[in-house]
């Protein structure tokens, strides 16, 4: 079969979790005979003439296509927030593509940066359409689900007014942020229901958002017009279907890593031997990295060491951060990153893993790897997280953000040495990227999950391709 991934960023410059799912996925599906593309987004800060948003390249033998995205106008389109979901410039290039390489298959791993009009493209093109959504993109403009003061959010008010909130508190400053939490949602979504109605004035930023009122209403309909969505964990099941994705369309299918050859040893902790902790993970905010520098800052001189492995260059002012908050600790080594082939490696040399996490993870893959490699997890009790690592089986769960909770957690196995190997022995080894692929060719063997006659395709776009005689599109070859 012919198959066409796509995801919001890519190797070389992106190495994340979705990242490594993809390439895994490519690798198999060519290794098995398929003929595998992947489209990507990039995050391109200079302006880029729409014409030359487009360039290809290889990754590890998987022919790869990249669509240059910045937060500013393209296309025929001036709203930034509409782009961001709805971007019909990228669903052009895609349009193009699909009626070069005429895939049997597309599966989206993730929409960011090329926006989900390439459903629509798929949809007029008869192209079958699938989708595995790696965090809460499809109903959170931020991705995480996460309010500004870092509780939990479920998915947008009636009219996204609480989404228009949090948009606000995020970009317009500290002093708009203090106070538009004094705002209720529901006169929140009332502005913006008259903002959108045009029952307002315009005003600076009312195309913007209306176009966050759409946002929702937009993705669910697409979501809803897919064959068949893979989710990996029983928490992004649950706040799609509360978000008004249908239910018979999603299956459930945890992730499949690489993994070694042969049986991973038991961790072993003796009695004078330091505690090797470490992160693996994006240094951002949410990611919680700040929690685990600042628990580990109140252990014992020589009781520890952590280790520290992500790109400084993603974050940078957060970066800085962690830098102070680890700043006269000899234990705490920042490590940059590492080709991923090189996981187990890293993982030998660890005790344990920490994902202190502060938003709804959706079972990264670090965390698989890691009890692949017999390294108990320490992670926020989050769902996602609590659905893998059983607290005193394969791993300890502590309150997501409590510095006090986390240091416990690491004093436990420094005070109980064997309760590190208690806890290796029931690490098991997880599904292989080979058999998540087996599941994914039983899935689209299916066909749709949904009788297709039954959906309303009211709202459909006709993207028109990319004129080839305009841009000199990459080889698809």
């Amino acid at each position: 079969m012919k198959i066409l991934l796509t995801v919001h960023q890519f190797f070389p410059d992106h190495r994340s979790g979705t990242e490594v799912l993809t390439l895994a996925v490519a690798k198999e599906l060519q290794r098995r005979g398929h003929d595998v593309r992947v489209l990507t987004g990039f995050p391109n800060r200079p302006p880029v003439p729409d014409a030359e948003r487009l360039d290809g390249y290889d990754v590890e033998g998987v022919r790869v296509f990249r669509f240059s995205h910045g937060h500013r106008p393209v296309g025929d389109q001036t709203t930034i927030t509409e782009i961001e979901y709805g971007n019909r410039l990228a669903a052009g290039y895609f349009a193009r593509l699909v009626a070069m390489f005429a895939p049997d298959i597309v599966h989206f791993f993730h929409f960011n940066r090329l926006g989900a009009a390439l459903v629509d493209v798929a949809v007029k093109s008869g192209t079958a359409a699938y989708y595995t959504p790696t965090d809460f993109w499809s109903v959170c403009q931020t991705a995480q689900l996460m309010l500004p003061d870092g509780g939990a959010c479920s998915g947008p008010s009636k009219h996204s007014g609480n989404c228009v909130k949090h948009v606000a508190a995020l970009t317009q400053g500290r002093a708009v942020g203090q106070l538009i939490r004094y705002v209720p949602d529901a006169v929140a979504d009332l502005a913006v229901k008259l903002t959108a109605d045009g029952a307002l004035p315009s005003y600076p930023l009312s195309h913007e958002i209306a176009a966050l009122h759409r946002r929702k209403d937009f993705l669910v309909t697409r979501l809803n017009w897919l064959h068949g969505i893979v989710s990996p964990t029983a928490v992004m099941t649950d706040i799609l279907v509360r978000n008004g994705v249908d239910r018979d369309l999603i299956v459930q299918s945890g992730y499949g890593i690489e993994t070694p050859g042969g049986e991973a040893a038991v961790a072993t902790l003796g009695e004078a031997e330091p505690l090797n902790v470490g992160y693996i993970g994006t240094l951002a905010p949410h990611k919680g990295c700040h929690v685990l520098i600042d628990a580990f800052r109140r252990i014992a001189p020589g009781k520890a060491r952590l280790k520290i492995y992500g790109n400084p260059a993603d974050f940078p002012h957060y970066y800085a951060d962690l830098l102070r908050r680890a700043a006269g600790s000899p234990a705490i080594t920042f490590c940059g990153t590492f080709p991923n082939h090189e996981i187990g490696e890293i993982l030998s040399g660890l005790h344990v893993l920490v994902v202190p996490s502060l938003w709804y993870e959706n079972a990264p893959l670090v965390m698989h790897a890691a009890l692949a490699a017999k390294r108990p997890v320490i992670a926020s009790h989050l769902p996602g997280l609590s659905e893998t690592v059983k607290d005193c089986w394969n791993g300890l769960l502590f309150p997501a953000g409590s510095v006090n909770a986390l240091h416990d957690r690491l004093a436990r196995l420094l005070g109980n040495r064997s309760l590190l190997t208690t806890l290796s022995r029931n690490c098991y080894k997880p599904k292989t990227t080979a058999a998540y692929v087996d599941e994914l060719l039983a899935l689209y063997a299916k066909g749709p999950l949904r009788d297709m006659r039954k959906r309303d395709y009211h709202g459909l776009q006709d993207i028109q391709p990319v004129d080839a005689g305009w841009v000199p599109l990459p080889d698809v070859r």
